[in-house]
């Protein structure tokens, strides 16, 4: 099996003023939060969002292991929809020592490039940064962290950073390559 060199990036935010909010996009763009946690919506947006970007640690998870990561108490799935459609989520992950993770972040394909990515990633940092608030049993947040790679969107790092995001470390690793798992295998960049 043919391997690839992947350059993995992990970022953060330390305080709550190091978030910079982007700009809302034009249009009827609303971000919701999935308050009912459902291993069936959740998968697919994740394979919607990273079919074309080779997203595949979650691909072999059973039914029961998806529904209790999406169940974990502190676990925040938030949406974006423009006019209505799902158009890329972003999933927090509290943690017991006051870090909130964003798990995972992306848009759909046919969404990128019409400035809701920098909007979604800006609420769902905010929402990190309170997240105790929902679920008081959580530590207040102390960080907000997350990983993108090489194999993420060419304008990722930019967003992260963007919104006040600094670099706490690098990783090169080779990987396999892999085809990711996609609703449409056709409908892949």
């Amino acid at each position: 099996m043919s391997s690839s060199t992947v350059t993995t990036w992990s970022l953060e935010q330390t305080s709550p003023a190091d978030l910079r909010p982007a700009a809302e996009p034009e249009g009827d763009v609303r971000i919701v939060r999935a308050e009912v946690p459902s291993p069936e919506f959740s998968r697919f947006l994740y394979t919607a969002v990273g079919g074309d970007i080779q997203w595949t640690d979650r691909l072999a998870l059973t039914h029961t292991q998806w529904r209790e990561a999406v169940e974990q108490p502190g676990t925040e799935t938030w949406v974006a929809y423009e006019k209505g459609t799902p158009a890329g989520f972003v999933e927090l992950v509290a943690q017991d020592d006051g870090a909130v993770e964003v798990m995972y972040f992306g848009l759909i394909p046919a969404f990128r490039g019409r400035r809701i990515g920098g909007h979604l990633l800006s609420y769902g940092a905010a929402r990190a940064w309170d997240l105790a608030d929902r679920w008081p049993d959580r530590p207040e947040t102390k960080r907000v962290w997350l990983h993108t790679c090489s194999k993420d969107g060419p304008h990722a790092m930019d967003n992260y950073l963007r919104r006040g995001f600094r670099l706490f470390d690098t990783k090169t690793a080779d990987e396999p390559d892999v085809t990711a798992e996609s609703l449409w295998p056709e409908a892949r960049a």
